[in-house]
Formats: C-alpha cells, sequence, structure tokens
C-alpha cells in the first residue's frame, strides 16, 4: 500500500505550473523507483500526514534535495500558532527552500461563476480558494514570525533568504452530466474522474458494473483489480449508509478486467453550495 501511495503521489499533477495566485510551485524531481523501498508508517493517521510521510520519503530518496526540516510546531507560550510543513536543502544551489505540502480532492461545481471558487471538498468541509488564502496569509507569514525565527535559530537553520513555495496536488472531478468547463488558470490533467448522485447512479449506466469503496489511504491510488468487488445492488447498500451520514463516499468502478472510472456520490444539493 505505501509504494502504491508514493506512486500515487507522483503521479497526481500539481494544480498549477510555476507561479500563480503570487504562490510558488515546488517541481518535485523526477524519480526512478526501482530502488525505492519506503518505510511502513501509520495508517490511522490523516490522510494529510499520510502525504507528509510520502513527500518526506521521496525527497530522501531523490538526489536533489535534502529534508533540512519536517513538521514543526511552533508555539507562543502553550498555544501552538501553526506548523512549519517542511524546509529543504536544494542541493544543486545550497538554498533552503520553505515548503508547504497539500494533497486535496475537489469536486468542480460548474453552477459556481468563477473557477478558483468552484472547487470544494466532496463533503464541502474545504475548498480551494479558502486553503489558498490560508497559505498565502497564515502559513507563508509563520515563518516570519518571531516564535518562528527562534525555534530555527535555535536549530540553526535559520536563513533571511528563504523562499517560500507550495506542493500543491489534487484530483479533480468533474460533474457527470457537465464535462465542458474552463478552470484555467488551473491545470486540467488533475481531473481524474467525476461527480454525481445517488439517483443518477441508480440509473443502466451504471447497474451492470461492479463496485468497491475504498478506504481514505486508496484515494491516492489508481484503481486496480486486486480488491472485493460487488454488485451495484450491494454497494448501493454501503452508499446510501454513507450518504445518511453526510459523507461523499468515492466508488471505483470496474467496466471490465482492464477498465476502472472513480467518481464521487455526493449527499448535498447544488442550491446548498450557493448558500
Amino acid at each position: 500500500m505505501i509504494t502504491a501511495q508514493c506512486k500515487g503521489f507522483l503521479n497526481t499533477p500539481s494544480l498549477w505550473d510555476k507561479k500563480q495566485f503570487d504562490v510558488q510551485q515546488f517541481e518535485f524531481p523526477q524519480l526512478d523507483l526501482m530502488n525505492f523501498f519506503p518505510t511502513p508508517f501509520p495508517n490511522n493517521i490523516r490522510l494529510g500526514h499520510q502525504m507528509e510521510y510520502v513527500f518526506k520519503q521521496l525527497l530522501e530518496y531523490s538526489e536533489g534535495y535534502e529534508v533540512v526540516l519536517h513538521n514543526l510546531p511552533i508555539r507562543q507560550d502553550k498555544i501552538t500558532l501553526g506548523e512549519i510543513d517542511f524546509i529543504l536543502k536544494d542541493i544543486k544551489n545550497n538554498k533552503l527552500v520553505h515548503v508547504e505540502l497539500t494533497y486535496k480532492f475537489y469536486i468542480i461545481n460548474p453552477e459556481i461563476p468563477d473557477p478558483l471558487h468552484q472547487l470544494i471538498g466532496p463533503n464541502m468541509h474545504d475548498a480551494f480558494f479558502a486553503k489558498m488564502q490560508k497559505i498565502k496569509s497564515k502559513q507563508f507569514p509563520l515563518l516570519h514570525s518571531d516564535e518562528a525565527i527562534n525555534a530555527l535559530i535555535n536549530r540553526n537553520i535559520y536563513d533571511i533568504n528563504i523562499e517560500h513555495q507550495c506542493c500543491f496536488k489534487a484530483q479533480l472531478f468533474e460533474p457527470y452530466e457537465n464535462k465542458s468547463l474552463n478552470l484555467l488558470p488551473l491545470n486540467v490533467n488533475c481531473i481524474v474522474g467525476y461527480w454525481l448522485r445517488f439517483d443518477v447512479f441508480n440509473t443502466s449506466e451504471f447497474t451492470d458494473n461492479e463496485f468497491y469503496i475504498p478506504n481514505k489511504s486508496e484515494w491516492v491510488i489508481e484503481p486496480h483489480d486486486q480488491v472485493q468487488w460487488k454488485t451495484h445492488s450491494e454497494i448501493s447498500i454501503d452508499i446510501n449508509q454513507s450518504l445518511n451520514k453526510e459523507k461523499s463516499p468515492m466508488v471505483w468502478m470496474r467496466k471490465s478486467k482492464t477498465e476502472f472510472e472513480k467518481f464521487f456520490v455526493v449527499w448535498w444539493s447544488l442550491e446548498r453550495t450557493k448558500n
């Protein structure tokens, strides 16, 4: 699973290229994983923390960067102000880079006019625009707070010229009924599936296929055949249970031995997203 997560992470495109929104995208180095053997990490932690372990091990395996610092909490007295995700050393240039890591799953709501506001979490708990504002207004400036400067000086790694970058990877899911979307300046290659509602899932286009609901650790990886597939009627029970809890499950669909699709079945209405 860990190796599959690492491959899934590498295969997930960045949500934008170079510099957008005044934020420089971290360019992940090209890696050959032939001799890569990741160290196991807990799978009962949230997916974002799992991706931090993945990011760290991949960069430690690379020849271009050294991980100088990972996940440093910054505190004022006993209050945690935030965390610094990573400080890396670019070995070629001998420079330090501050990298905030984000790995997200967003559905695209075309009812919202501005593309930057269209990306929302499948359970509506987060949104791309809000996350970007947080990175720019909180996560980057935290590095220059007195508390962070002191913490870094104590570790002999503070550099006033440190550059801020963001490794922002995302899987996007377009609406099942509408696939004519304008995402610029975002990367359309991030679209990996679609989203729909339960009534659409119960139509004839889906009933003859087989299905699997991956756990969250599996969300990062590509659908594959080595899982316990269920019929449409069997998986409908599981999906309905999730929807009743206001949870939008990701679903893998097997159309043949080699053809798979993945999508979210959402519990909410479009009208709710406009409020």
